[in-house]
């Protein structure tokens, strides 16, 4: 049984480096073969899917979303590059320690998502390459993850493994004790010694921000003229009137964009903006209307309707921070041959209506159209505003209209805050609460958090769906059943008996040091939460054959599992960043090696004497 159960477990190693099938795929194929040979039962193949380590990760990837979603990792990403100015020393630690900490709250891959396009624009501003920054982003990450038990998922696998072992668990800030140490090293070591092995590669990424996307639709469209922000003043005629009395866009040619309510109250449900006014929307006193519509036109509904004109911020200022949030956005849609709207005379603003989106803008050839009704070219394009929510909708219902960017992505970037974003970080704070004070289970403290997230409607069910990462989830619940099977065969005793024998005999540092190496080896090819799985068990089992505490072992399983430096594979932060940076396979290994050293020796120093054997 032992070595058929080995089999299946170099195989199993084997598809994941290969990298043929996806992780998720891989741990299915494990999952089934272990049961398909009679290894485990069909409750044990499936006692993952219901294991409280899977269920917590689930939940964290939502309170994650809900804290992207809602602005926070935009804004955190924003204040980093901004506190480090011109200087690219500076700018290096900075980014590197966010990255640290964004990731011991929110998922490594969400930080690396935020901070990426930031430290790419960031990087070309100061003078320097995207190259010499990227990396230590990954590496930022992966070692911020050891900040808290909900960091990374091989923290919360190895504290679980514990408990069901019959030990006491992991605190919430208890890793800390050794991720702390390992980031400050992460940070002078890239401060003094990676950064001169980081490589110069030029490439041709300058990213499309927010302020640079807006700025290229102010001058392809002339957004900026014919914007306007009026206020209803006590004197107008407007005052308790609803919109479809006037007829504003038939009579005096002009758009009314966006309301501004100066006197919002949740209790008679007057909220403070309305994004989209319609026919039965009523003017308030001391409303501010966003109004887009030619000079004349706004001149003569100022003058009949006694309104009062509003200073406007820079035009790109005002873009930004009037008409996009996390809910609302602009886009740009151009058509492409083969829609049916070429050579059709439509009244587009009508017609994008039924999308419940906004036209702002028409350009053909780069240059505006302020015609209300066009016969539709190819290649025209059209500047829409609407939820987030309806863009992605017409992007889905209109394969030949093109979608300009990613509406999520351009979501997530944007960093001003709102009630939610305060409710979302409430929700994370409940759940560290919860979890520090051990007032409920983890898993039950997250799903509670995350429960909050979605309720309040921080993040809709369908973006919380989407930033989960079902690929990851999966593979876990799969890979559960291999540990099981580890311990079942006697496979885990046979392999943590080999390590006792050869290093634990000697001393327990040596093996101490040889689950590090074994751990960390694992962890350059396959998924670290994988590699916290399998070694697990192991390093339980080889710790108790000695009577020794295993929760330096653990410690050790978390720690290596999560230093992936030698390779683009081994997380997904370090594929994200390789485009992006023009790494090569070699780059990881010439800069990882050394901090993979530095962080294996400060482990064999630092750990036994937190956590004594």
């Amino acid at each position: 049984m032992i070595y058929l159960m080995l089999t299946i477990l170099v195989i199993t190693i084997g598809l994941f480096v290969w990298g043929k099938f996806t992780p998720d795929i891989v741990a299915l194929i494990s999952m089934l073969s272990l049961f398909l040979t009679g290894i485990l039962d069909s409750k044990e193949t499936l006692s993952g899917f219901s294991n409280p380590t899977v269920i917590m990760i689930a939940a964290l990837f939502i309170i994650g979303e809900g804290i992207a979603q809602t602005g926070w990792t935009a804004l955190a990403g924003k204040k980093f590059v901004e506190w480090a100015g011109k200087s690219v020393p500076k700018l290096l630690v900075i980014i590197t320690l966010g990255a640290g900490v964004l990731s011991g709250f929110v998922s490594n891959t969400g930080t690396v998502a935020t901070l990426m396009p930031l430290t790419i624009s960031s990087a070309w501003s100061i003078g320097t390459l995207p190259s010499k920054m990227l990396m230590p982003v990954a590496f930022g990450s992966n070692t911020g993850g050891l900040l808290t038990l909900t960091g990374t998922p091989p923290n919360i696998i190895a504290s679980n493994a514990l408990m069901e072992a019959g030990f006491e668990g992991f605190s919430f800030f208890e890793f800390a004790l050794i991720g702390l140490p390992l980031l400050v090293v992460a940070l002078l070591y890239f401060r003094y010694i990676g950064y001169k092995l980081l490589p110069k590669n030029k490439t041709n990424n300058k990213p499309v921000n927010i302020e640079s996307t807006l700025h290229n639709w102010i001058e392809a469209y002339k957004v900026d003229n014919g914007y306007y922000r009026l206020r209803v003043r006590s004197i107008s005629p407007l005052l308790n009137t609803k919109i479809e009395a006037w007829q504003f866009e038939k009579d005096y040619n002009v758009t009314i964009i966006r309301i501004r309510r100066r006197h919002p109250n949740l209790l008679k449900k007057t909220p403070r903006f309305i994004e989209f006014p319609d026919h039965s929307t009523e003017f308030l006193y001391h409303d501010i209307i966003t109004i887009k519509g030619e000079t004349e036109a706004i001149n003569k509904i100022m003058i009949t309707f006694r309104l009062g004109l509003l200073p406007l911020e820079p035009i790109t200022d005002e873009l930004k921070h009037n008409l996009i949030n996390q809910e609302v956005g602009m886009t740009e849609v151009i058509v492409n041959p083969n829609s049916i709207l070429v050579g059709r005379k439509y009244k587009l603003n009508n017609y994008f209506k039924r999308y419940n989106l906004q036209l702002l803008a028409v350009s053909r050839n780069k240059k505006p159209i302020l015609e209300k009704e066009i016969t539709v070219k190819a290649g025209d394009a059209f500047l829409i505003r609407g939820t987030w929510e309806h863009i992605d909708d017409l992007k889905q219902q209109h394969e030949n209209l093109v979608i300009i960017g990613s509406p999520e992505g351009m979501a997530k970037n944007v960093e001003s805050l709102n009630s939610k974003s305060f409710i979302a970080l409430g929700a994370l704070i409940l759940m560290i609460i919860f979890m520090v004070f051990k007032i409920v289970p983890g898993s039950m403290a997250a799903l509670i958090s995350a429960g909050v997230v979605l309720l309040t409607g921080c993040v809709p069910i369908s973006k919380a769906y989407k930033g989960i990462s079902w690929t990851s989830v999966v593979m876990i619940a799969a890979m559960i059943p291999m540990g099981i099977a580890l311990q079942k065969t006697g496979t885990a005793q046979l392999i943590a008996n080999a390590l006792v024998d050869y290093l634990g005999a000697i001393h327990p540092i040596l093996l101490l040091g040889g689950v590090f190496l074994l751990t960390t080896t694992f962890s350059q090819v396959i998924n670290n939460s994988a590699t916290a799985v399998l070694m697990a068990p192991i390093a339980i089992l080889a710790a108790s054959s000695l009577n020794l505490s295993p929760e330096p072992f653990m410690i050790v399983v978390a720690i290596s599992a999560s230093t992936a430096f030698l390779t683009p594979i081994g997380t997904t932060t370090n594929a994200m960043v390789m485009t992006a940076g023009g790494y090569k396979f070699m780059n990881y290994l010439k800069v990882g090696a050394p901090l993979l050293l530095m962080f294996f020796i400060i482990s064999m120093i630092l750990v036994p004497m937190i956590w004594p054997f």
